[in-house]
């Protein structure tokens, strides 16, 4: 404890270093803040349990499922050090705060810290969802205990996704592909994902006809000479004609649609009609006109910021998150982890009084808004995502200090926040029915269009006008796109005209249309479906999306998610043999479940064993409750027909197959005229074939083109050997036949491979000739030699033809150039700066100035991988959102300082608000707290990093329940294993979307 009369140390224990560099600036003297960057313990991979724990109940998932569930912690390798810290620094504190962020898991990396470092000083937990002085002078004088329920439900979610990855990913492992994984979130998506691609797969277009009409007031009308405005054809006869609403999937009419459809000749009939003698026939026969309101929307929750964020900004999940993550740790928002449209007393006067100052006092309402959650586990504790502080910096006023990523999204966030407490935007709408009368058009029909005359025609048009734009002079939500989108709406004004005046037609044409499939997801509109039905937690989404994408199982066309063929066969086997894991009620009641544990209504263990055993007989949790239990599943899978999970059906004799090295089609010798003992032939799939386009038509068009095997073009004269052209992973290619040796190899001699050469682009395996084969062999192409005698050689690759001199390729332009190009030409590409996956250092893209730690100068280089940052010493790739452009210096020093934290640091600083004793002038500057944030550690590292980096060592200690697993736990006190997956095969067993380390335990645990 501090001495008398001396100012005692608190040691604040934060999750990230950017935090931990804000936050000190706002403490008093005597504080010492230091990250723990993210977690620091989780549950091994069983391969990395000490030996003699292997063949004991924590062997096959670090978690011991019959006693407890209980789980085996560790430390993660790359946190040792960390913890070493920490714990010197908690020797000379008086007080622990931790200061992790306060929702669940941030719950539970308090706990472990708690575990881990064994304080014998006063623990205090400090939550605050902004990084603002007075948000932390609160947190300081409202500290609480770590929330047991909070964590017993975290924990909880941990095992939950470790029991269901380790159970069921080894069935995909054995009948789909090596390496793929199952979780309960990422599955589910993708799920959803496939589902869409199977409407598009089935659907069946309709075409039908309607007109594209422009409408005036007529003559002698008040409003004559007024603009046209559109009107849209409504019915014939009194019959209303179809839209594209009526049509089901399969190109029919619902069986509700009483509705007439027009084809292109009735619908150029009746055109020609109204431009004739009917062009004056038309009067107003209704006008209705109301009075229109429209309310903001709420703030911001993860879920619509992901959202808008897509819609507007065209970032991912991914992206969206990183960024929010950064303005959060940096001050300039409140926490991005939230399910509440609600806003602190604080926020919304500081938004009303903003809304007066900017906009006047019209536009701020009489009383404050107050937004209900559509979630019914909303954590109401948090508020809404919202720019932080008790006085909301406008954009301009933060648009130097931040990134262009950074002022985009927080220029959003701003909008939306303001937006959501002004004032309703006000005015009116009118629809005007206008009738037709076409009784003295019937010559200008064409003869036989009708099965009758058309006696009358009837339109609609309407318009919005806007009297009082309100919260929309800040901001208006963007939309999906809808599944049966017709136009867009507008704020068309319509002319001043009374029922019964004439409308005359300006323009009228016949417009055909055809309806469409339904729109893939983006991860804007996943992200809106997994809400809706209620499925995993919204700070989850951006992880879960990119696992799906990371895995395979889904790909980018533009914003559309595409699923692959690989998704097909793993849905299909979770649909087939584990329905009510994949089944959305289910999922989403298993999130309902968690929260229950959240709240102390239901005991975690319990519901462990209900989900795993089965459910006994008092069972309160309803999705465990739900299936047989995940074990009782697994075991009595029975035979899965492995072909048949991996087929999918196109035609009569030809079936697409998911096979090692990708999708195929496996042809019939029927379809090519084969016999019928004739093998059935193959034709690779285009990586960039969606499934939806891979149709029978598609399909025979690849096999004419393709072939279905191999095409015998001739013999080789100087070896006499065979070639013939066959269809591969990486695409059609060429290859001699060798014969049979005539003495088996003897053991360890190698077999002769043939030579092989992919066709050039330009060729097709059904034309490609002996002398292009046997040209195509001869590569590579020795093209001559430079100066000092090395060898240039011109040769093609999976990425394109490439020239090589030592360990030097340089791309070329065309494949044809493999044989043209001469040693001059060569020479000279050689002789100019490398610009793209070289190792010959090319000219700097941008110079940004000296690193604070390295006192280097920092440019930025395009490398193999792109664009990187580096002193000369470090290199740390740009990421996805970061440009050449628009990267600052701070930002690039930040990357670098990450990448630095990856190995052993030489030294370690800490975030420290000395006393006022030794505190000077100079420590206090502005630019002595930036010199000490760029030398402060930024790595981050989240839950799915610590999983895949699993523990290389871990000391067990005793638990009283299990005398076997004590006197293992006691021998391996000192011992230490190494790991033997790498991080990419932790990665398969477990479904990624468990973004956190499970948070307690009551067996064996190790600091």
């Amino acid at each position: 404890m501090a001495a008398s009369g001396t100012t005692p140390r608190r040691l604040v224990i934060v999750e990230s270093p950017t935090k931990a560099r804000t936050i000190v600036g706002y403490l008093g003297d005597g504080y010492d803040v230091e990250a723990s960057v993210g977690h620091i313990r989780d549950l091994p991979q069983p391969s990395e349990l000490p030996a003699d724990m292997k063949k004991g109940p924590y062997g096959k998932f670090a978690v011991d499922v019959d006693n407890g569930f209980d789980p085996y912690y560790v430390v993660a390798p790359d946190k040792k050090k960390k913890v070493t810290e920490l714990k010197k620094l908690l020797k000379d504190a008086d007080e622990l705060y931790l200061a992790t962020d306060e929702d669940r898991e941030g719950e539970a990396i308090a706990w472990h810290l708690r575990e881990v470092l064994k304080p014998k000083v006063p623990v205090k937990r400090m939550v605050f969802h902004e990084i603002t002085p007075e948000a932390i002078e609160r947190a300081l004088e409202n500290t609480r205990e770590i929330d047991d329920d909070l964590v017993d439900a975290q924990e909880t979610r941990r095992l939950l996704d470790r029991l269901y990855g380790y159970e069921v990913s080894p069935v995909l492992w054995r009948k789909v592909r090596a390496g793929l994984s199952a979780g309960r979130v990422q599955s589910v998506a993708t799920r959803l994902v496939v589902e869409r691609e199977r409407e598009r797969m089935a659907f069946v277009s309709a075409d039908y006809w309607d007109l594209d009409t422009e409408l005036a007031a007529g003559a002698g009308t008040g409003a004559a000479g007024s603009a046209p405005f559109k009107a849209r054809l409504e019915s014939v006869d009194g019959t209303r004609v179809a839209t594209g609403r009526d049509f089901d999937d399969h190109g029919r009419l619902k069986k509700s649609a009483q509705v007439q459809v027009l084809d292109q000749a009735r619908a150029e009939s009746l055109a020609a009609a109204l431009s004739g003698s009917a062009k004056e026939a038309l009067t107003v026969s209704s006008l209705e006109t109301k009075p229109y309101t429209r309310r903001p929307a709420a703030p911001f929750t993860t879920s619509t910021l992901q959202q808008e964020a897509g819609r507007k900004l065209r970032m991912s999940s991914r992206q969206a998150m990183r960024v929010a993550q950064s303005l959060y740790e940096n001050g300039y928002i409140t926490y991005m982890r939230t399910d509440s449209t609600q806003l602190s007393g604080q926020a919304v006067a500081a938004a009303r009084r903003q809304i007066g100052e900017l906009y006047g006092p019209e536009y701020v309402p009489g009383s404050p808004r107050a937004y209900g959650s559509k979630q019914k586990a909303a954590q109401e504790a948090h508020e809404a995502i919202r720019p932080a502080g008790d006085h909301f910096r406008t954009p301009a006023q933060v648009s130097g200090a931040l990134r262009a990523d950074e002022f985009r999204l927080y220029e959003l966030i701003w909008k939306r926040t303001v937006a959501s407490q002004m004032a309703d935007a006000k005015g009116r709408t009118a629809t005007m029915k206008i009738a037709a009368d076409l009784s003295g058009a019937a010559g200008e029909l064409e003869a036989g269009s009708w099965e009758k005359t058309p006696a009358a025609a009837g339109f609609t048009a309407s318009g919005t006008v806007i009297t009082f734009r309100g919260f929309l002079a800040a901001y208006e939500e963007g939309r999906d796109v809808e599944r049966y989108a017709e136009g867009k709406d507008g704020e068309s004004r319509l002319p001043n005209v009374e029922e019964g005046e004439a409308i005359a037609v300006e323009r009228v044409e016949a417009d055909g249309h055809t309806t469409a499939p339904p729109p893939r997801y983006t991860e804007a509109s996943l992200v809106k479906r997994l809400e809706e039905l209620g499925i995993g937690r919204p700070s989850t989404y951006a992880a879960t999306i990119s696992t799906i994408q990371d895995r395979g199982y889904v790909t980018n066309r533009g914003s559309a998610l595409v699923p692959s063929w690989l998704a097909f066969s793993v849905i299909r086997l979770l649909e087939e043999h584990f329905a009510g894991l994949v089944d959305y009620q289910f999922t989403a009641g298993l999130e309902a479940d968690l929260d229950e544990i959240a709240g102390g209504r239901e005991d975690r263990t319990k519901w462990l064993h209900d989900f795993y055993f089965g459910p006994s007989g008092e069972s309160t949790g309803e999705a465990a409750a739900a299936t047989p239990g995940l074990k009782s599943i697994v075991d009595d899978l029975g035979d899965i027909d492995a072909r048949e999970i991996n087929t999918v059906p196109i035609a009569d004799g030809i079936v697409l197959r998911v096979g090692r090295y990708g999708p195929y089609l496996e042809v019939a010798p029927s379809v090519t005229g084969g016999a019928p003992e004739d093998q059935p032939g193959r034709v690779s799939v285009p990586d960039d074939l969606a499934p939806d386009e891979l149709t029978e038509a598609k399909a025979r068009e690849l096999i004419a083109t393709q072939g279905t095997g191999d095409r015998e073009l001739g013999t080789d004269p100087e070896t006499g050997h065979t070639i013939v052209v066959k269809s591969g992973r990486f695409g059609p290619y060429v290859t001699e036949v060798l014969p049979e040796p005539e003495e088996k190899p003897k053991r360890g001699q190698k077999k002769p491979k043939p030579r092989t050469a992919s066709l050039f682009k330009s060729m097709e395996p059904t034309t490609v000739t002996l002398e292009q084969a046997l040209r195509l062999l001869t590569l590579p192409r020795t093209v001559g030699e430079d100066a000092e005698g090395t060898p240039i050689t011109a040769q093609n690759g999976r990425y394109g033809p490439y020239l090589k001199k030592g360990t030097d390729s340089r791309s070329l332009e065309r494949e044809e150039q493999i044989f043209s190009i001469t040693l001059e030409e060569a020479l000279e590409i050689y002789s100019k700066p490398k610009q793209r996956r070289g190792q010959t250092a090319a000219a700097p893209l941008k110079e940004l100035g000296e690193d604070p730690e390295s006192k280097k100068p920092v440019v930025v280089k395009d490398g193999r991988f792109g664009p990187y940052v580096t002193d000369g010493t470090t290199n740390a790739t740009l990421r996805k959102d970061d440009s050449v452009e628009e990267i600052t210096p701070l930002r690039a020093y930040e990357l670098l300082a990450e990448k630095r934290a990856k190995a052993p640091a030489k030294k370690k600083t800490t975030t420290r608000k000395t006393t006022a004793s030794k505190t000077s002038a100079a420590k206090k500057s502005t630019a002595a707290s930036k010199t000490t944030a760029a030398k402060k550690t930024t790595a981050k590292s989240t839950a799915s990093k610590s999983t895949a980096s699993a523990a290389k060592k871990s000391t067990a200690a005793s638990k009283t329940t299990a005398s076997k697993t004590t006197t293992a736990a006691k021998k391996t006190t000192t011992r230490t294993t190494a790991a033997k997956k790498t991080a990419a095969s932790a990665a398969k067993s477990e479904p990624a979307e468990s973004t956190s380390a499970a948070k307690k335990s009551t067996g064996p645990t190790t600091p």
